[in-house]
């Protein structure tokens, strides 16, 4: 007899291990997801999370509560019996919920952990210059991120990868690590590590001012910054007194004796901005209100 599964998710990124579940003929009898936001022009739409859409075209049953302690809202979680509970980018579960499930109730986290805690590890891991990443599968506990561990996996970062691009890899590979968990709860064959706290670092939440560039650091290191905010938040800079996102970018080590943050421009095909040890060429940007070109098309109507 297949599992009972509730599965808990808002954005796209967890869209392909809700589908992976689905195909693979497991019971899902209910996804549980943020409720609509406004949105659209003029704030008049209402906005389904990318779970909600796929939980509507499956016809799944679906579950939206504003406070996930609402009596209403756990009689209605309490009344689908399920016997494991699978969580992918969602909001962090009250004891009452991840606890209630007979085979408990594990999340897919996308970091090695205990590394890269918290709310944005695919950004801090390539901000912080690391080679390479993961996923990762543990039954919830009480302090965020630090249950027992499932599964993990890992995967390459490269020197020109972008937050975009692992989260887009990253997807698919969490979807074959979900599926991969949930056969093994199956089965009863989990052997589960502990987490060494002493191993933990943190990838806290990112704010509009964590994502101003700082240039007195090293081309290595602003480059790390700008594509591990690529392509959102984004990275910034003021550049005549306008807001300015770098969304790509590559490094140049070279001596010069410019101070940091100067910006070289042969007004044609070339923005350059020298930092410590030599310059962070910029090759994808986008001004406050306009959209996102390459350097050569922003140079054409706009002279630095």
């Amino acid at each position: 007899m297949s599992l009972r599964i509730i599965f808990m998710g808002t954005p796209e990124f967890a869209v392909p291990s809700l589908d992976i579940l689905v195909q693979n003929g497991y019971d899902i009898v209910g996804v549980v997801t943020t409720t609509d936001k406004a949105g659209g022009r003029g704030g008049k739409q209402l906005l389904q999370s990318a779970v909600k859409q796929y939980a509507l075209q499956h016809k799944l049953h679906i579950l939206q509560p504003e406070k996930l302690k609402s009596p209403e809202f756990l009689a209605a979680l309490s009344v689908l019996k399920a016997d494991l509970q699978v969580v992918v980018a969602f909001r962090m579960l009250p004891e009452v919920v991840w606890a209630m499930p007979r085979l408990g109730t594990f999340n897919l986290h996308g970091s090695l952990l205990p590394k890269y805690r918290g709310a944005a590890p695919i950004n801090w891991a390539i901000i912080n210059g690391e080679r390479e990443t993961g996923v990762t599968t543990f039954f919830l506990q009480q302090q965020i991120d630090t249950g027992d561990i499932i599964l993990q996996e890992k995967m390459p970062i490269g020197d020109e990868d972008t937050a975009g691009d692992i989260h887009d890899r990253m997807m698919y590979l969490g979807a074959q690590i979900v599926l991969k968990t949930v056969q093994l709860i199956e089965n009863e064959k989990v052997a589960t590590s502990i987490q060494q706290a002493i191993e933990a670092t943190h990838a806290p939440k990112i704010f509009h001012d964590t994502c101003s560039i700082n240039f007195h650091q090293t081309a290595w290191q602003v480059h790390n910054f700008i594509r591990g905010l690529s392509p959102y938040p984004a990275a910034w800079v003021v550049l005549q007194g306008q807001e300015c996102k770098i969304l790509k970018a590559s490094p140049e080590v070279i001596a010069h004796k410019l101070p940091p943050g100067q910006f070289v421009s042969d007004n044609k095909k070339m923005l350059k901005i020298s930092v410590l040890d030599g310059f962070v060429h910029v090759h994808e940007l986008q001004l406050q209100g306009r959209k996102r070109m390459d350097t050569a098309a922003f140079l054409n109507g706009f002279k630095v």
